[in-house]
Formats: C-alpha cells, structure tokens, sequence
C-alpha cells in the first residue's frame, strides 16, 4: 500500500511562489505515474499537472507556464513549483499515485476517482 504526504502550502500573497512536497512511504519507481489534484471551496477536485512514468508531463490550461511538476524517483518524492499565484490558484492541494495516467484527466478537467492519495495541503492566495 502507498501511502502520499503532502507538505509545502501556505499563505501568500498574489504573484508569490510556493513549492509543495509529496512524499510516498513506498517506492514509486519509474513505473507510477504521479499527479497533482485541487480543490478550491465549493468546487470539485480538478487536475492540476501529472507525470508519466516516461517523464511526460501534461498541465492543466489554468496554470501552464507557471506551474511545475517534477519528481525524484531516489527519494519517493513529488514535486510542484507554482510561482506567478493568483488567487484562483486558491484551495487544497493533493497528491496522486497510479500505474495509470493521469494526464487525461489533467488536461480535460475530468475527476479522477482512481489511484492513491494523499490527504492533502492548503493554499491560500492573497490579492
């Protein structure tokens, strides 16, 4: 069973930069893709960015440009970089692992009800 940590959110005010962490107990291997999932208040979860167990990395319209996602197969661990904030980038953040892709669901806005995740990481963005 894989088990995903998000850390890294926080507060921030409108063009600031955050990055988040998502640490998996288990060994992802190059073989999982992984992604990123958010929630702002009152909306459903939408797909942010994934990435391909080749690399391949797709973005949601919303944030390509400003956002990036990369990951450290050594060290079980996800990243984004999200600079350029706005206050639509607003909500809770989560983690998401799969033998499956996700990047369907990141680039159609399509919820994902598949694969493992974390429990999540708040982001607040100030205008």
């Amino acid at each position: 069973q894989l088990q995903l940590v998000e850390s890294g959110g926080g507060s921030v005010q409108a063009g600031g930069s955050l990055r988040l962490t998502c640490a998996a107990s288990g060994y992802i291997t190059n073989r999982y893709s992984m992604a990123w999932f958010r929630q702002a208040p009152g909306k459903g979860r939408e797909g942010v960015a994934s990435i391909d167990s080749d690399e391949s990395t797709s973005y949601s319209d919303a944030v390509k440009g400003r956002f990036t996602i990369s990951k450290d197969n050594a060290k079980n661990t996800l990243y984004l970089q999200m600079n350029s904030l706005k206050p639509e980038d607003t909500g809770m953040y989560y983690c998401a692992a799969d033998t499956s892709s996700f990047s369907y669901y990141v680039k159609t806005g399509y919820a994902a009800d598949f694969g493992y995740w974390g429990q999540g990481t708040q982001v607040t963005v100030s205008s």
